[in-house]
């Protein structure tokens, strides 16, 4: 898509993300989003917008490549299923940056839709987007604690995966058993070869 257009697509993605601050009330469950990628590099056209969304949820409960429990309902109202958005999930308890994700930029936390990042965005103003905090998306996971927390997500996705009542909870809104197997694979996997590298 043209880069014009992303930006667009970032803004009401911003916007929905706001919608979210009231669900639950005591505690939302959607914390901050983050762009990053062509969108902040300037890619024209962009592949799709990158983006990562931080959980109200433990790390055990976000492992990599993984769509954590409670997720399916965010999926759908910020329409990150309609295409042209990549989306990543990470915990409030982890750095945001890793392996995948590199120089992560806030445009939406609890405290609002950033302006600033998205008038940057869109005037191509890139050197305005970290003046605010010059050390944002410096911090990266460790790829060790990550790997092991994605092998005991698979070994527990592996261990319920035929038991009734599992399978049961965790289908639903087009998502399936599968999926779940799948995203424990090819999470595990991806953090083991770069562990490799």
């Amino acid at each position: 898509m043209r880069y014009r257009r992303a930006v667009q697509r970032l803004r009401v993605l911003a916007r929905a993300c706001e919608q979210t601050r009231r669900v639950p009330v005591d505690e939302p469950f959607l914390r901050e989003a983050y762009v990053f990628g062509g969108l902040v590099e300037g890619a024209d056209p962009v592949e799709q917008v990158e983006v990562v969304f931080v959980l109200n949820l433990p790390p055990e409960e976000v492992p990599w490549g993984t769509q954590p429990p409670g997720t399916a309902w965010l999926v759908d109202f910020l329409e990150l299923d309609k295409g042209g958005v990549a989306y990543r999930w990470r915990s409030r308890h982890d750095a945001v940056a890793n392996h995948r994700i590199s120089e992560p930029v806030r445009f939406w936390s609890l405290d609002g839709i950033d302006e600033s990042v998205l008038d940057a965005l869109e005037g191509r103003r890139f050197e305005l987007l970290r003046q605010g905090d010059p050390a944002a998306g410096t911090e990266r996971a460790d790829v060790t604690e990550e790997l092991r927390a994605a092998l005991e997500h698979l070994r527990a996705v592996h261990e319920a995966y035929w038991d009734r009542k599992w399978r049961r909870e965790h289908r639903g809104l087009s998502r399936h058993p599968e999926h779940h197997l799948w995203e424990a694979v090819g999470g595990y996997l991806e953090l083991l070869d770069l562990r490799d590298e």
